[in-house]
């Protein structure tokens, strides 16, 4: 399966899903859509409750139901229940949600997005673009979310190209990465920002977006010189890598008296830009 995943938006909440370019079909993660259906705080253990019955019943779905492997809140892959686009629809009719017509809704427009996207890639980022903006997020925060994920995936398939594997070692070489530029690892990041399943890139501040960028877009330059033949060879380079930014870190904190690396995270954020927004509006009225 050539594969890409994505997270999409319904009424503000996450659903992970993933792109199969050969069947030309999306999986969607059962247990994000269960969570959202039926407001669940824990929607595995409603999932697992309903598989239960459905296999009681005879039911073809669970037998014909896919796993694949999604990102988790810890960054790292685990296989996951997942579901094409037909098989929610039957899915939906065993869960009992005043959600349930807006949903079907929703994903038949997911469905048409993705051909149409198809047709016209740039669609794609205008799309990211129209999710971050749902959540509240600001015009220039939004371009250089965009602009990360480009850099990202520039890296992502370098490390591709040399062989090596999404899962473990995609984690551990990001994981040195961050380390290298920030000082914390992933873990002690999110830590540090209050973060339990959120993605760590989405409660960057501007500064903490483009340096990550810098380490990111750092490694592949060098990896992409050194060639590297062993997976020690590309550990080597992501803390080279993280190095190039972590330079910068310093030289800009030594200039502003101000640490880059910070506990915010989105929602206090955004809760800062709304403030500030209020205040102008008020200066505005007055």
């Amino acid at each position: 399966m050539t594969k890409k995943d994505a997270i999409k938006i319904f009424e503000n909440k996450k659903i992970r899903a993933v792109w199969d370019d050969m069947k030309e079909e999306w999986y969607f993660s059962i247990v994000d859509v269960v969570s959202v259906l039926t407001d669940s705080v824990d929607g595995r253990k409603y999932w697992n409750k309903l598989k239960q019955r459905l296999k009681a019943e005879g039911s073809e779905l669970v037998t014909n139901c896919h796993q694949l492997k999604l990102p988790s809140s810890d960054g790292k892959l685990y296989k996951t229940d997942v579901a094409t686009t037909e098989q929610l629809f039957r899915l939906i009719q065993s869960i009992p949600s005043p959600k349930a017509e807006p949903f079907k809704l929703w994903m038949a427009h997911i469905a048409k997005e993705r051909l149409d996207e198809i047709q016209d890639p740039e669609l794609t980022i205008d799309r990211a673009m129209m999710e971050y903006k749902a959540l509240g997020y600001s015009d220039s925060w939004i371009n250089q979310r965009l602009k990360s994920i480009e850099i990202r995936k520039e890296l992502t398939d370098e490390w591709k190209a040399r062989g090596l594997e999404e899962g473990v070692q995609f984690a551990t070489l990001t994981d040195i990465i961050t380390k290298s530029w920030s000082g914390n690892t992933t873990k002690e990041y999110k830590q540090l920002k209050g973060l339990k399943k959120e993605s760590l890139r989405d409660n960057m501040t501007n500064k903490e977006l483009v340096l990550n960028m810098l380490a990111e877009l750092s490694t592949k330059e060098i990896s992409e010189v050194s060639q590297p033949e062993t997976f020690d060879d590309h550990k080597d380079i992501a803390r080279r890598g993280g190095g190039v930014a972590r330079e910068a870190r310093l030289k800009l904190e030594a200039e502003t008296g101000q640490k880059v690396v910070s506990s915010l995270n989105a929602k206090r954020i955004l809760q800062i830009d709304n403030n500030q927004k209020k205040e102008e509006n008020i200066k505005d009225d007055e």
